[in-house]
């Protein structure tokens, strides 16, 4: 049996010198190397992910452009001509002063004129410099000419 003269050995159970440093937490290299892991994961997903957004851009002012085109041949059709420049886009919303309101198509041809995907209206010309009507946005600069995202999306390319 037990000698109760002796003091039994206490054992610290389950902590060894390895575990104990782990209870103070991490260390400072530790730290930092993780914090650098993490700023190149964001880096590259950001350099992988932005472009995406500008193409994604691109595509709906192709769309918008393609559904603009639509309902001009549909008011040419109607009111035997186009809108001139004057009278603008907003004339496929509703009807322009000088126009035969019985050939007006009634609710207009398109229901709401959308702005590019940078915010700004789509620029209209006609007659056109390329067409008997053209229609374009300035792409991402708002700038005439441009590369990439900055390029203009025309009607006539």
């Amino acid at each position: 049996m037990r000698n109760p003269k002796k003091k039994p050995h206490r054992r610290e159970e389950g902590f060894t010198p390895l575990r104990r440093s782990a209870e103070h937490g991490f260390t400072l290299v530790e730290l930092m190397v993780v914090i650098v892991i993490i700023g190149l994961l964001a880096a590259i997903v950001t350099f992988n992910v932005l472009p995406a957004g500008d193409k994604g851009k691109i595509t709906k002012a192709k769309a918008d452009i393609s559904t603009i085109e639509g309902a001009l041949e549909m008011y040419r059709l109607q009111m035997n001509g186009y809108p001139t420049t004057s009278q603008g886009l907003q004339a496929l919303v509703t009807a322009p002063a000088g126009v035969n309101a019985a050939e007006y198509q009634k609710g207009g041809y398109i229901k709401k004129l959308p702005n590019d995907p940078w915010g700004r209206p789509y620029l209209y010309a006609s007659p056109g410099q390329h067409g008997e009507a053209d229609v374009w946005s300035l792409g991402a600069d708002g700038k005439d000419g441009g590369e990439g995202a900055n390029a203009d999306i025309t009607s006539w390319q």
